[in-house]
């Protein structure tokens, strides 16, 4: 009798630990996501949707698969890869109607450390490719500029910048800004509250329609599909400054299929 109870009790601290050591694990993946520059292979697909751009009131929608590639180029640095290709559904300036295409692929290339220390960071060019399907998404002209990104993790929390801005060299030559904030805070079981706005400026409009400032947040939480670890995100944003036409309101949700490095 003796023996079958250490057994069970075997069994069940096994089970307790192994439980453990999964939740550590995502709750360490979850802090991996909030790191712009974390070597980690992942496919994010984030959805942003802003809700009642004139003159017909309809939704545009912007959906961008933007896969992180990191490459070790020497036991120091990190080359991080981030590519970003929206798929965009446009709302009509002139008729009650919407139209879907590709717009300009937006590709970074940060130089990090591949050792972290209190402040981690990332620096390097941000490039615009001419991928628009047409000029209802966008220029189809080719830009580059720098970007960079900074941040820290403090217990729980995660904070940090991502800024760029890119000029583009043709017949539209877009001037365009950058700059998202973000803040997480981790919860247990690997869920966590986020806010990270991404303001924009347009360097060409004219004056009072330059900006683009939203304020908000959501929640996300990493778990599992089958044995692939993926995290998940929801925002809303008010857009508090914005150009003439453009949606008072936009949501953001985010699927990232994660593909941790095993050491």
């Amino acid at each position: 009798m003796k023996s079958l109870i250490l057994a069970i009790l075997t069994l069940v601290s096994i089970q307790l630990t192994a439980q453990t050591s999964e939740e550590e694990e995502k709750a360490a993946l979850a802090k991996a996501t909030q790191n712009p520059v974390a070597a980690m292979y992942s496919l994010p697909f984030q959805n942003n949707t802003t809700f009642g751009n004139a003159p017909f009131n309809r939704s545009q929608n912007v959906l961008n698969i933007q896969p992180v590639i990191p490459v070790q180029l020497t036991k120091d640095i990190n080359l991080i890869n981030r590519v970003i290709l929206p798929v965009i559904t446009q709302p009509s300036p002139i008729l009650d109607e919407s139209s879907t295409g590709t717009g300009d692929t937006n590709y970074s290339a940060w130089l990090s450390p591949a050792k972290a220390g209190k402040i981690i960071y990332g620096i390097g060019p941000a490039m615009q490719l001419p991928t628009a399907s047409s000029n209802n998404f966008g220029s189809g002209e080719f830009g580059i500029g720098p970007s960079l990104v900074a941040l820290t993790i403090i217990d729980k929390w995660v904070a940090g910048i991502v800024t760029n801005n890119i000029w583009t060299f043709g017949d539209v030559s877009e001037n365009k800004f950058l700059f998202q904030y973000f803040v997480n805070y981790n919860l247990p079981k690997a869920w966590y509250l986020v806010s990270g706005p991404i303001i924009t400026a347009n360097w060409n409009a004219t004056s009072g329609q330059t900006w683009t400032v939203p304020f908000g947040g959501g929640f996300g939480k990493v778990f599992k599909i089958g044995k692939r670890p993926v995290n998940f995100n929801a925002h809303i944003y008010h857009n508090t400054v914005r150009p003439d036409g453009y949606g008072e309101w936009s949501t953001r949700f985010q699927l990232q299929f994660l593909f941790p490095v095993k050491k």
